[in-house]
């Protein structure tokens, strides 16, 4: 039963951050189809921000031994 309940916490862990990297692959993408600045400090400030995010995500998701 134990067993069981640890896969899908650790199916669950997988989709969500899966989804999470998925929104940051869109802001990529939303990026270099829109803008001519590929350099953008905005741009840059978001998805620094979201990736410092996901690596916080992963890191625990790996603590809790679910990655």
């Amino acid at each position: 039963m134990e067993i069981e309940v640890q896969d899908t916490y650790k199916e669950q862990a997988m989709k969500q951050l899966h989804i999470d990297a998925e929104k940051i692959a869109k802001l990529i993408k939303v990026q270099m189809d829109n803008l001519t600045m590929p350099q953008c400090p905005l741009y840059e400030e978001v998805l620094d921000t979201q990736m410092y995010g996901l690596s916080r995500e992963i890191d625990f998701a790996v603590k809790l031994g679910l990655v």
